[in-house]
């Protein structure tokens, strides 16, 4: 019921942390996914895997991994979703081999995209093959306030679908700068914290600060919360991402940790011989 993981599967200064030393770019996934039960594929947004890439992908994952997709930008970024259904259905087909690998995809619509394309949306949703999970993430600030919120959950809800939750606090609150925040507070939605659940799932991505220990608030929170849901059937994808991506691994032992000690998670599947990560040494940010 809890799929934990970072937003990418292959990052090279995770060798030494993550991966054992001298591993090589070609091991990353197979390693990874007995390390992680999920990651956010966000290279599909930019281009559709051959088959032979997804063939591979499955090979090399345990059944009990979950890829996370996001749909591509040419389902997503290229007008109303409602004429873009069938490369939507060709997508679904394509990720398809992975079996029960494939966990929920995601929906990431632009800022511009809002509650007056409601109808456009559901359009959508409707055609969206009922046996994929799926969950939606809005960054129009209307979709974050009445009464845009209440028809956005009541469309996810009507069609099972999750909604992504963005917590981009530990980035925004706070005077600090430096190229690494000031490039994350660009790149990442300026939108409020709504941890809300819709479909029978909790989909959240958590934007961890560079430095470990200012995530300590927001970490506990996030644990007690999850604790709660999963207590009470929900099942969770949580993953961390951290401008400085490799710390994102530390953060994810750091959630699990909690949880962990709430009795609400099982051990991550690390194997034996590989001791758990440790957090890189601490980077000048300034």
């Amino acid at each position: 019921m809890f799929y934990l993981g970072c937003a990418i599967w292959a990052y090279k200064d995770w060798v030494g942390t993550l991966f054992p030393p001298g591993t090589k770019s070609g091991d990353f996934l197979r390693l990874y996914s007995r390390r992680l039960t999920t990651v956010e594929g966000n290279t599909t947004f930019y281009a559709v895997p051959k088959p032979e890439v997804v063939a591979r992908w499955a090979a090399e994952t345990p059944e009990s991994f979950r890829f996370c997709f996001k749909l591509p930008r040419e389902v997503s970024h290229s007008g109303p979703l409602a004429t873009q259904i069938e490369a939507t259905r060709s997508f679904v087909e394509r990720l398809a081999p992975l079996g029960p690998r494939l966990g929920p995809c995601f929906l990431q619509l632009p800022p511009g995209y809002g509650p007056a394309q409601r109808e456009d949306l559901a359009r959508w949703l409707a055609a969206w093959p009922a046996d994929r999970p799926l969950a939606v993430e809005v960054r129009h600030l209307d979709w974050y306030m009445p009464p845009g919120e209440a028809a956005l959950m009541e469309l996810l809800e009507r069609h099972r679908a999750g909604r992504v939750v963005m917590d981009v606090r530990p980035i925004r609150e706070g005077g600090d700068a430096g190229e690494l925040l000031d490039d994350a507070r660009e790149r990442k939605p300026d939108v409020p914290l709504r941890a809300l659940r819709s479909g029978g799932m909790a989909f959240v991505r958590y934007i961890g600060h560079p430095e470990p220990a200012r995530n300590d608030g927001y970490l506990d929170e996030w644990a007690e919360r999850l604790a709660g849901w999963l207590g009470e059937g929900t099942e969770v994808y949580f993953f961390c991402h951290c401008p400085d991506e490799a710390r994102s691994p530390a953060l994810c032992r750091a959630i699990q940790a909690r949880l962990e000690a709430r009795g609400a998670a099982p051990p991550l599947p690390w194997g034996s011989s590989d001791p758990p990560p440790s957090p890189p040494e601490q980077l000048r940010m300034f």
